[in-house]
C-alpha cells in the first residue's frame, strides 16, 4: 500500500519519518529532497501549479474562497512516486507510493494516525510529538505492517504499547487564543494512558482522574453570498464529537431533538437534516421512536454521529460591499457586516480578508465599530494582495462598517475592479448552532450507585467558507 509515512512541521521540518517498503533505487537515496520538494508545493501550490489542469484548480480555488489555491491532498511527484498529504493543527502528516491505491483509503489512514497520536500523546503538536517520539514509532509499528494497515483503534492498540506519554503543556502550545469558550478544556488534552512528568514520575491520570464526558456539537458553514447580501448558496457540515474519561466505560444514552427529521420526510417546524450517519458502535433500536442512541464509548476522541443541512437556513453574519470610484487613481470599498444572531451571543476571532487588485500602491482603512467589539483592526497586508480586518469579539444584533482607500499605480479599468475581492470571513460563535439541534440529556445507562460522572456540553459553529462576491 504506502512505501513512506512522514509528519512535517508547519517550517517543513521532519519531525517523524518511517519507510516501510523501497519500490524503486532512487528513491531510498532522495527521499529527503522529495519531502522537501512536495513541502514547497503544498506551501505555494499556485508558484508550482504547472500544468493546465492545477493552474484552472488554483484559480478555481482563488474564485471561490478568495484564497491562494490549496494543494490537492493526492498528486504525482517527479520521482514517479504518488504523494498524499493531509493537515491538522498545522502540521502535514503525508505519504508515498509507488502503487495503485485508493486515495479515499490512504487520506482516511492518515486521519486515523493523527487522531491516534492526538489520543496518545493529549495534544496534537510540534512540540508533544518531538517529546514522545518513541511513542509514536510504537504506534506506528502497530498501526502499520509493511505499509498496510493492521490496528487502527485507539482502545485496541492499548493492550500493544508499553512505552508511556510525556504531557506537553497545552497553554504553551494554543497561541493567541481569544476566546477561550472556543477552545476545548484542557481536560479534554489528557492522554488516554497515564503519563510521566518531565522529570520520570507518573502524573497519575487513570487513578486519579475525575469521571468526566466531553461533548461537542460543532457546525461549520459553507456560504455563498451575493454582492447584495443576497445567500446564493449555503450548507451546514456538523457532527457530534466525544471524548470519554468515563471509569469502566458505561453504557451511554444521548437524546437529541424530538422533532428532528431525516430526509424527505421534514417537518415545517422541526429541525430537519438532509442525511445523518452514525458510529458503528452507536445502537439506534430507540432512534426512531424517540431520537435517543446509545452506545458504550470507545477510548479516546470519536465522532457520534455527522450530519448534513442544505438550503435556507438563518446565517449568523451578512455582508454588504460596495466598491466606488472616488478619482482614477483611486477607489473606495467599504464592507458592512451585520450580525443576525441573538445579541446574547457572539462572534470570537472574527477575521475579513478583502483581496485587493495587484497594482496596489497603498490603503488606509477606517472602522466604525458597535459598542462591545473590543480591539478591532484593518490594515493592508501587501505580500498577500489584501487587506485584513480582525475583531476580537463580533455581538450579537450589532454592525461593522470597514471604510477602505486604495491608491493604484495605474487608473481603474473593469479587469482591475474584477481583481477585488471575493471577501473570506472566519469566525467562532460559541454556545450556538444554527441548525437548532439539541443534546436534551446525556446519561449513563446503568444504576450506577455513587456514579457522578461530569458532563462538558458545549455549541460551537465556525466558518468552513464564508464567502461574498463583490
Amino acid at each position: 500500500m504506502i512505501s513512506n509515512f512522514f509528519v512535517l512541521s508547519p517550517r517543513g521540518d521532519t519531525i517523524l519519518a518511517k519507510q516501510y517498503r523501497v519500490d524503486n533505487l532512487k528513491q531510498s537515496a532522495h527521499e529527503r529532497s522529495h519531502v522537501e520538494a512536495l513541502f514547497r508545493k503544498i506551501k505555494f501550490w499556485d508558484d508550482f501549479a504547472t500544468s493546465e489542469a492545477e493552474e484552472a484548480q488554483a484559480e478555481k480555488a482563488r474564485q471561490d474562497n478568495g484564497k491562494m489555491g490549496d494543494a490537492p491532498p493526492v498528486f504525482l511527484m517527479p520521482d514517479g512516486l504518488t504523494y498524499f498529504h493531509v493537515k491538522r493543527n498545522g502540521l502535514i502528516f503525508g505519504a508515498s507510493t509507488a502503487r495503485n491505491v485508493s486515495p479515499n483509503t490512504v487520506v482516511e489512514l492518515l486521519s486515523t494516525i493523527a487522531r491516534i497520536f492526538k489520543d496518545y500523546c493529549g495534544l496534537l503538536s510540534e512540540e508533544a510529538l518531538r517529546k514522545n517520539f518513541i511513542l509514536c514509532y510504537e504506534l506506528l509499528d502497530e498501526m502499520i505492517d509493511f505499509g498496510y494497515p493492521q490496528v487502527t483503534r485507539t482502545e485496541n492498540l492499548k493492550s500493544f504499547v508499553y512505552n508511556e506519554p510525556i504531557v506537553v503543556d497545552h497553554v504553551a502550545n494554543t497561541g493567541t487564543m481569544i476566546n477561550p469558550k472556543t477552545a476545548s478544556a484542557n481536560a479534554v488534552h489528557k492522554p488516554v494512558i497515564s503519563s510521566v512528568h518531565e522529570n520520570g514520575r507518573k502524573s497519575g491520570l487513570n487513578n486519579n482522574q475525575k469521571n468526566e464526558i466531553f461533548v461537542d456539537i460543532l457546525e461549520r458553514l459553507n456560504v455563498l453570498f451575493s454582492n447584495n447580501g443576497y445567500v446564493l448558496n449555503s450548507t451546514i457540515d456538523g457532527c457530534i464529537q466525544m471524548k470519554s474519561y468515563l471509569a469502566g466505560n458505561p453504557e451511554l444514552r444521548v437524546a437529541l431533538n424530538e422533532d428532528l427529521s431525516i430526509g424527505k420526510d421534514s417537518r415545517y417546524n422541526g429541525v430537519a437534516v438532509d442525511d445523518m450517519n452514525f458510529n458503528d458502535c452507536v445502537n439506534l433500536s430507540e432512534f426512531d421512536s424517540s431520537r435517543t442512541i446509545s452506545f458504550i464509548p470507545p477510548d479516546g476522541e470519536f465522532i457520534v454521529l455527522n450530519y448534513r443541512i442544505t438550503g435556507e437556513f438563518n446565517t449568523p453574519f451578512r455582508i454588504f460591499p460596495s466598491i466606488e470610484e472616488t478619482e482614477p487613481n483611486k477607489i473606495e470599498i467599504v464592507v458592512l457586516i451585520r450580525a443576525e444572531m441573538p445579541n446574547n451571543h457572539f462572534g470570537a476571532n472574527v477575521s475579513v480578508e478583502i483581496p485587493v487588485p495587484h497594482c496596489t500602491t497603498s490603503a488606509s482603512c477606517s472602522l466604525v465599530s458597535a459598542p462591545g467589539t473590543g480591539h478591532a483592526h484593518a490594515e493592508l497586508v501587501a505580500t498577500e494582495g489584501k487587506i485584513v480586518w480582525t475583531m476580537k469579539k463580533f455581538p450579537g444584533g450589532g454592525e461593522q462598517t470597514m471604510r477602505a482607500k486604495v491608491s493604484l499605480s495605474k487608473p481603474c479599468t473593469t479587469a482591475i475592479r474584477r481583481e477585488i475581492g471575493p471577501i473570506n470571513m472566519c469566525f467562532e460563535i460559541p454556545m450556538y448552532n444554527v441548525s437548532n439541534l439539541q443534546v436534551r440529556y446525556l446519561r449513563v445507562a446503568e444504576n450506577m450507585v455513587g456514579y457522578t460522572p461530569y458532563r462538558w456540553v458545549r455549541y460551537v459553529t465556525q466558518s468552513s467558507s464564508y464567502v461574498c462576491r463583490v
